[in-house]
């Protein structure tokens, strides 16, 4: 152990005192920040810029097309129009419509297909928001037909407000469900790309010192093993620094959050005394602030763990058996296709979080770090389960760093042709 920990030492201070490390760690989280700051502000500049799209109505109904036009704003004017469907069709392509809707007769009575035609296609919110105008006079013309008292249809038509709220085993409402799964996929994110670039890192340096027989030099001193069990160690180490440092970073954010947010906040505009609390004004102008509890960070760090030290222990062994990292990419492609099906299940697992497939995507090692993450921020999780995906996780990680070490003692010498499976399997059982 103590041969370990010297290259562990020698790997993690190596890389922790380099420069592009220290930007890395300092520059990433602001980096993050400008950059949804800056599309944010695009997307926002964006939809102040869209003109008034203009639609001409073919009304076969008789009552829908002027319902419609009554609905028009700064956004969306609908225009009623006699002319044929030919002469729309050069308004439109000379420009003076956006496009034309055809209302066919049956309409109302959910017969016919309404259809939209425009020179550009219109694109899903268009046409999400002509869909919600047409609903609302389809919905308000058959109430009306049904004899209803237009003070019933106006109640009828009242919008409601709901707010989410998740429930604790102690019984406390936290609010800001959508905050929680916003963190939960970042989380998941960071973990598997924190996975990916160390554990390409140590693939790449397993190459390097391959390539350049460096590594001959090295294993005179120390066992192939305790080479690979050190550089796993040393650049793991480095990575947990970097997340360690981020976490209290966004967990000391989260507690300034509230008061950062009421400076920017007028107490008159939300009928409160200029002495109001920072609660207080928060409360009134309906913004609520979830409290991160910190054990969140906690499993965020063990989960990091437990998936790096499997991931770059595979990592270590695919670049001990090549030469290059191009030979490399045919043995990475099957490891990282778990974290790819990890991540195309986590929609199904958010919404559903207690369901098998979240339950057992988060007990099976080579997706948990992902899907146990997400599953802990969305829901409240029994403790036995977090437990025991987590006692798998570190257990698979021990066995996979066995087999590893099996292959590296051996693929770290060996120089020519990619070995294939029976070599693999033979390399193992080598005593």
């Amino acid at each position: 152990m103590d041969k370990v920990w010297i290259i562990a030492k020698s790997e993690y201070l190596r890389r922790v005192k380099s420069r592009a490390f220290i930007l890395t760690t300092l520059l990433l989280p602001l980096a993050i920040v400008l950059f949804i700051g800056v599309i944010a502000m695009l997307s926002v500049s964006a939809f102040k810029q869209e003109k008034q799209r203009s639609v001409a109505i073919v009304d076969s109904t008789g009552v829908l097309g002027t319902a419609l036009v009554s609905t028009s704003d700064k956004d969306l004017r609908f225009l009623q129009s006699d002319d044929s469907i030919d002469s729309l069709r050069t308004q439109v392509s000379e420009g003076d419509h956006d496009g034309y809707l055809v209302l066919p007769r049956g309409s109302v009575d959910g017969e016919g297909q309404i259809t939209y035609y425009s020179a550009e296609g219109g694109g899903s919110m268009l046409e999400r928001r002509i869909e919600r105008r047409i609903e609302g006079v389809v919905e308000e013309e058959r109430m009306r037909r049904q004899n209803l008292d237009p003070a019933v249809i106006q109640a009828l038509r009242a919008n409601v407000s709901l707010r989410m709220m998740r429930l604790t085993d102690e019984g406390e409402e936290v609010g800001g469900t959508k905050m929680f799964t916003v963190l939960g996929i970042g989380m998941g994110a960071l973990i598997v790309m924190m996975m990916l670039i160390y554990g390409s890192v140590v693939m790449q340096g397993v190459i390097d010192e391959k390539s350049s027989r460096v590594v001959e030099v090295v294993i005179s001193a120390a066992k192939p093993f305790h080479l690979m069990l050190g550089k796993v160690l040393g650049i793991g180490a480095m990575g947990l620094t970097q997340l360690v440092f981020w976490s209290l970073l966004l967990l000391v954010i989260s507690m300034a959050a509230g008061t950062v947010i009421a400076m920017f906040l007028d107490p008159a505009q939300y009928n409160v005394t200029a002495g109001a609390s920072t609660a207080q004004l928060l409360v009134a102008a309906d913004i609520h602030i979830p409290d991160f509890p910190a054990s969140l960070f906690i499993w965020l760090i063990l989960y990091f763990l437990g998936g790096y030290l499997l991931y770059a222990s595979l990592y270590a062994a695919i670049g001990s058996m090549v030469e290059s990292q191009q030979d490399a990419q045919g043995f990475v492609i099957p490891v990282i296709l778990p974290i790819i099906v990890a991540m195309y299940t986590l929609v199904p697992q958010i919404e559903n979080p207690s369901s098998t497939l979240s339950v057992v995507m988060s007990m099976v090692p080579l997706t948990s770090p992902i899907s146990a993450i997400v599953r802990i921020a969305v829901t409240d999780v029994p403790l036995w389960q977090s437990v025991l995906s987590l006692a798998i996780l570190f257990g698979s990680s021990l066995g996979v760093n066995w087999l590893a070490g099996r292959i590296y003692r051996v693929g770290i010498l060996m120089y020519g042709k990619k070995p294939s499976l029976r070599e693999l399997i033979r390399w193992i059982r080598l005593p």
